[in-house]
């Protein structure tokens, strides 16, 4: 596997070189360390980032919705959100964070039909295979990143149960991808509620001028059936929320 050593700090670009025009509220939160957040039951309106001449779509973004379309009797939901991390941190350290995928254990989100926190993965598993479901411990921290590497991931979730992934991270000119992919059904009750391929969240990490941006958008295909008995948008901006958060403090780390 070819390695890239990378410096701290190589070229970096500024966020308003990359999302040019965003209006000040929406800035502002981007800034605010909750990042923003938006979601929608189209791929075509999905308008708010990165669709002026130095965004970072179609390549990032159609990741998503090209796998994701909702037909027949199927919805796709999808949720978008920017976050810029202050500090001086690297892609190497990104990476690191990513690798932690025992962390995701335990974190919690805001429930608002319980009126409490509670834990969204129970348990987090780095597995041997897509076929072999051996756990096997995380990484020790590396001192390169790969130009690709694909692990897999069980996570217990609190709603949906076991739930098996896939995560693929790219490492292109500018910065890196992540992208987590359910390669089994995702069921309610013992419903499926997504199929397999049909769950992806992407995350792209860019160190620039401002610290480190986090430029993300995940979507789902769901039955109408379940899209009119679950709120989908909520669902994944929940899962997307503490995704991030947990790369987040895994870079304080």
């Amino acid at each position: 596997m070819l390695l890239i050593s990378l410096p701290l700090r190589a070229q970096t670009r500024s966020f308003d070189a990359i999302f040019p025009g965003l209006p000040a509220e929406i800035r502002k939160s981007i800034f605010s360390g909750e990042g923003y957040f938006k979601s929608e039951n189209a791929a075509t309106v999905i308008n708010l980032i990165g669709n002026g001449p130095n965004g970072l779509t179609p390549e990032t973004m159609g990741k998503v919705t090209d796998k994701i379309k909702g037909k027949g009797n199927e919805s796709a939901c999808f949720v978008e959100a920017l976050l810029v991390i202050s500090g001086n941190k690297s892609l190497l350290e990104v990476y690191n964070a990513l690798g932690k995928i025992r962390d995701l254990r335990g974190r919690v989100y805001k429930s608002h039909s319980r009126g409490e926190s509670v834990p969204l993965f129970e348990e987090a598993t780095r597995l041997e295979s897509a076929k072999k479901n051996t756990p096997v411990p995380d990484p020790s921290p590396a001192s390169a990143i790969p130009n690709t590497e694909t692990a897999y991931i069980r996570l217990k979730d609190t709603n949906f149960g076991n739930s098996f992934y896939r995560a693929d991270m790219v490492l292109d000119k500018n910065g890196l991808e992540f992208s987590l992919t359910n390669f089994k059904n995702i069921s309610f009750m013992l419903v499926p509620v997504i199929k397999e391929e049909k769950f992806i969240a992407q995350l792209y990490f860019e160190i620039i001028d401002e610290g480190i941006m986090v430029y993300s958008i995940a979507g789902a295909e769901v039955s109408d059936f379940v899209a009119s008995r679950i709120d989908m948008p909520s669902a994944i901006s929940k899962r997307l929320a503490v995704i991030i958060s947990w790369v987040t403090d895994g870079l304080k780390k």
